[in-house]
């Protein structure tokens, strides 16, 4: 059968760190494979504190934020690759989402996350939602026979946006990431250009983990991560 494959697919380059370095850390641990991308390196809206270094530059931002997400990458057991299109705003060409569809098709990815399709308070987020659709779509075709490559139909999920009440986030799956909860933390401390950030999503992983708790009645879970899936998943029997 092989090994599962998994792809992550963030607006900016620390945006799978915050959502999923946690169910990535899992994925990879129980023999998988995981692949992040992330369309731009938020150089402009996510790097303020890099900006306040004298005579910062845009390109040295890039390079410094693309070490960062590299390294946690490799903490979770994650490639890393950006794809360097700008941030506030993305802005997706059809050469873009031709670009992401090849790699879906080389790839062959199991499951897909990426950000939801709204968010009031960053402009790029649903940008990427809306590129990862398509490039999925584009990859599968209808799912019958095509005059084009394809790749099966993936499982599609959306991560944990910031503020989920104002986002239409529904949370359908949680992960128990207790286990890989120090390697999230590990992978998070590599983001200095947002450590603000660190200590919040580390506070929703409890708030998280105790929602798991009161689903499965098992006290073992402590922190956990949310996602909501898009399109149904098929099993054997319930």
């Amino acid at each position: 059968m092989g090994k599962r494959r998994m792809l992550v697919v963030g607006a900016h380059s620390a945006d799978f760190v915050w959502r999923a370095a946690g169910v990535i850390a899992k994925h990879t641990q129980a023999g998988g494979e995981a692949r992040v991308v992330a369309l731009s390196y938020g150089e402009r809206g996510e790097s303020g504190e890099l900006w306040k270094e004298p005579g910062q530059t845009v390109e040295n931002v890039k390079r410094h934020r693309h070490e960062e997400a590299r390294q946690a990458a490799e903490h979770v057991g994650a490639s890393f690759e950006g794809f360097d299109l700008g941030d506030y705003p993305l802005e997706i060409t059809d050469d873009a989402i031709n670009r992401l569809a090849e790699l879906m098709r080389d790839y062959k990815p199991h499951v897909v996350l990426t950000h939801p399709d709204k968010d009031p308070f960053n402009p790029d987020h649903p940008v990427a939602n809306i590129a990862v659709s398509k490039a999925r779509l584009l990859t599968a075709g209808a799912v019958v026979e095509a005059g084009f490559r394809t790749a099966p139909p993936s499982e599609f999920l959306v991560f944990e946006p910031h503020q989920p009440e104002l986002c239409g986030f529904v949370p359908s799956v949680f992960v128990d990431i207790t286990d890989v909860f120090e390697t999230k933390k590990t992978a998070m401390a590599c983001m200095k250009a947002q450590s603000y950030l660190q200590q919040y999503y580390a506070e929703r992983a409890e708030h998280r983990g105790n929602h798991a708790r009161k689903v499965t009645g098992n006290k073992d879970i402590r922190q956990a991560e949310a996602f909501m899936r898009l399109v149904p998943n098929v099993v054997g029997t319930l």
